[in-house]
C-alpha cells in the first residue's frame, strides 16, 4: 500500500473529484514543510544559549540568518529548473535527507564556524524542495481544491513557532545541542515517506479539465523554452510580480522580528530560555494560525463576489494558478527567491541596530514600515489576479484544442 501513495483512487483520474490522487500527497508534503520549519526555527529558540557558549555579538548572530537566506536564494532558480525537468518526489526526498545531515552537524558542531556553515547548508537545502513541492501540488489537485492544498502546506511556514518552542525548552532542560540531535530522526523518516510518493504526470489534470480523457496529453503542452526566456515569461505575469515584491517586504520585517523575539524576552524580562522560546513560539503560532484561518474564510466568502477577492482576504496567491504547468517549478522558484531575499536582511538589520543603539526593541521597530508597505503592495495585485489565472486555463484549452484537431486530422 505504501508504494501506491499518490496513485489515483480508482485507477483513472477523476477530474470531478477534489482529490483524484487522494489526500495522502497533501499530508506528506505538509509533513515535509512542517519538519522543514521546525528544523529551521530551532536556532531562534536556542540562540541565547548558543550566544552564551561562544560569545559572539548580535551583529554576528543576525548574520547567521542573513548568510543562510542568501545561500538559499542562490540555489532557488536552479531548483526551479530541476523541478521542471526531473522527478520532483526524488528531489524532495534527497533534500530532506540533507536537512537531517545538516541538523546533525549543527548539534555536533565544535566551533562557531562549523555551526555557521551547517545552518547555511540547511537553509540552502530547504529552498531546493519548495519549487518541486509547489509543482507537485498543482498536478495532484485540480483547481477546485488546489487553493486549499496550497493554503494548508503554506500554513507550515507559519508553524515555525513549534521549532522555537522546542528549541527553547530543550536548550533549558538539556542543552541546545539536544534540540538539533533529536530532529534528525523525523528528518530521516520524512525522507523515506516522500520517496514512496508516486510522481504524477506534469499538467495532466489541467489537460483533462480542458480536453477530457479522449485525447492524449500533447508534448506541446509541456514544451519548455530555453531557461532565460522561460524566466522572463514568468516575470512578465503582473500578479506574480506584485505579490512577490509585497511578500518580500513582509518577510523582511516578520523574519527579523521573530528571529530576535526570544532573545529580547530573555534580556528585557529576565526569563529563562525555555520560557522565552515557549512564549515566542506560541505567539507566532497563534497569530499566524488566526490570520490564516480568517483569511481562508474571507477568501471563500469573497471569491467571485469581489474583484480579486482571494487576494483581498489574504494578500497572497500561489504560482500554481498563475503559471502554466510546464513552468510551475520555476514560478515557485521566483516566488521563493524574492521572499527569501527579502527575509535575508531582517535579522541582520535588527542585530546591527542593537549593537549601535544598545536596544533590540529599537531594531525591531525599524521593521514595521516595510511590513506595512509589503502588505499594501501585495494587495495591489488583486486587480490582475483573475485575468492572469484565466489566461493560464485558456492557454491550456487552446493547446488541448490543437491536440484534438491534430488527432482528428483537421490540421
Amino acid at each position: 500500500m505504501l508504494r501506491t501513495l499518490g496513485s489515483p483512487r480508482t485507477g483513472t483520474i477523476d477530474t470531478r473529484s477534489r482529490a483524484p490522487f487522494g489526500w495522502a500527497p497533501l499530508v506528506v508534503l505538509f509533513i515535509v514543510g512542517f519538519v522543514d520549519r521546525i528544523e529551521y526555527n530551532l536556532l531562534i529558540g536556542v540562540l541565547p544559549a548558543v550566544q552564551r557558549e561562544w560569545g559572539f555579538s548580535d551583529t554576528a548572530a543576525g548574520s547567521i540568518a542573513t548568510a543562510a537566506a542568501l545561500a538559499a536564494a542562490v540555489v532557488t532558480l536552479p531548483a526551479g529548473y530541476l523541478a521542471d525537468r526531473f522527478s520532483r518526489t526524488r528531489i524532495i526526498a534527497v533534500v530532506v535527507l540533507v536537512w537531517a545531515v545538516a541538523t546533525l552537524g549543527s548539534g555536533l558542531a565544535t566551533g562557531c564556524l562549523t555551526f555557521y556553515l551547517m545552518r547555511v547548508l540547511l537553509a540552502a537545502a530547504e529552498n531546493i524542495d519548495n519549487p518541486a513541492s509547489g509543482s507537485l501540488l498543482a498536478d495532484y489537485y485540480p483547481r477546485v481544491s488546489r487553493a486549499k492544498a496550497y493554503g494548508l502546506t503554506r500554513l507550515t511556514m507559519h508553524l515555525g513557532g513549534v521549532g522555537t518552542l522546542l528549541g527553547g525548552v530543550l536548550a533549558e532542560v538539556f542543552s541546545w545541542r539536544t534540540a538539533f540531535l533529536l530532529m534528525v530522526v523525523p528528518g530521516v523518516l520524512t525522507a523515506v515517506l516522500v520517496w514512496l510518493l508516486r510522481e504524477p504526470r506534469r499538467g495532466e489534470l489541467d489537460h483533462l479539465v480542458a480536453a477530457g480523457d479522449a485525447f492524449p496529453l500533447s508534448a506541446a503542452f509541456l514544451a519548455k523554452p530555453p531557461f532565460w526566456r522561460q524566466f522572463r515569461q514568468v516575470l512578465a505575469i503582473p500578479t506574480l510580480t506584485f505579490v512577490c515584491a509585497g511578500l518580500s517586504l513582509l518577510t523582511f520585517g516578520l523574519s527579523g522580528i521573530f528571529y530576535w523575539l526570544p532573545t529580547f524576552m530573555v534580556r528585557a524580562f529576565g526569563v529563562g530560555t525555555g520560557t522565552a522560546g515557549s512564549l515566542s513560539g506560541l505567539v507566532t503560532i497563534a497569530g499566524t494560525l488566526t490570520g490564516t484561518l480568517v483569511g481562508s474564510w474571507l477568501g471563500r466568502k469573497w471569491h467571485d463576489t469581489r474583484k480579486g477577492g482571494r487576494l483581498l482576504a489574504g494578500g497572497g496567491i500561489t504560482a500554481g494558478s498563475l503559471v502554466p504547468a510546464a513552468s510551475r517549478g520555476l514560478g515557485f522558484a521566483v516566488l521563493q527567491l524574492l521572499i527569501t531575499a527579502g527575509g535575508a536582511f531582517g535579522s541582520l538589520v535588527v542585530g546591527i541596530a542593537s549593537d549601535q543603539l544598545g536596544s533590540l526593541l529599537a531594531g525591531m521597530y525599524i521593521l514595521v514600515l516595510p511590513m506595512v508597505a509589503g502588505g499594501l503592495l501585495a494587495l495591489k495585485a488583486r486587480g490582475s489576479f483573475e485575468r492572469d489565472a484565466r489566461e493560464v486555463m485558456e492557454a491550456a484549452g487552446r493547446c488541448s484544442a490543437r491536440t484534438v484537431a491534430h488527432q482528428l486530422g483537421l490540421s
